[in-house]
């Protein structure tokens, strides 16, 4: 895929920026689905997708990138800027279809404040960046649409999100005790580097 990608000349930056399209429609489906504007199950399973889609462009845009020798001076703002948009949508909108929507926005909040924990200890540290959970991006990521699959097959047992809002309390608690953690790993680092 990478390399067929490649071919098209398709640019890193736009396959990062096309994460920030599937999250919105993923978002979009979320809230479709809770206000009846499209089957329940078609649109959770549809925002699961996306969720999916965004992970794999995520994916596609490092290895054009670096195997397709496509590497821009803006390269690195691509990388980070649209998957801080992503999460910020993917978690609002499912708090709000399921009627938390500041629940999703203490998510969303605090998916970038791990990003800005991890980005924050690389420069100090001038080191690795630090990815530890329990809810970084890939774990959040999964959670939620485990969630959503899940969700959109409620009507069978008669549920109405009560799954998705397990997960969403899940995710926003998860995600600020990693920013916790990282926070504590970064300050521990820095106290046995200094003489």
């Amino acid at each position: 895929m990478a390399r067929g990608l490649t071919s098209a000349g398709i640019s890193p930056n736009a396959i990062s920026g096309f994460s920030v399209v599937a999250s919105l429609l993923g978002g979009a489906a979320f809230l479709a689905a809770s206000r009846g504007w499209l089957p329940w199950s078609a649109g959770w399973v549809a925002g699961a997708a996306m969720i999916q889609l965004r992970l794999l462009c995520n994916l596609m845009d490092g290895m054009v990138a670096i195997e397709g020798g496509k590497k821009s001076a803006t390269g690195d703002l691509w990388n980070e800027i649209p998957d801080r948009l992503a999460d910020t949508i993917f978690l609002v909108s499912a708090g709000w279809a399921i009627g938390l929507p500041w629940v999703g926005a203490i998510a969303a909040w605090a998916s970038v404040m791990t990003a800005y924990a991890r980005a924050m200890g690389a420069a100090l540290t001038g080191g690795a960046h630090d990815f530890c959970g329990p809810c970084a991006k890939p774990h959040r990521m999964a959670i939620l649409t485990v969630a959503a699959l899940i969700t959109a097959a409620e009507p069978l047992w008669k549920g109405h999100a009560e799954v998705m809002k397990f997960a969403i309390i899940l995710l926003a608690a998860g995600t600020c005790l990693t920013i916790v953690r990282r926070i504590l790993r970064l300050s521990a680092k820095l106290k046995e580097a200094r003489p």
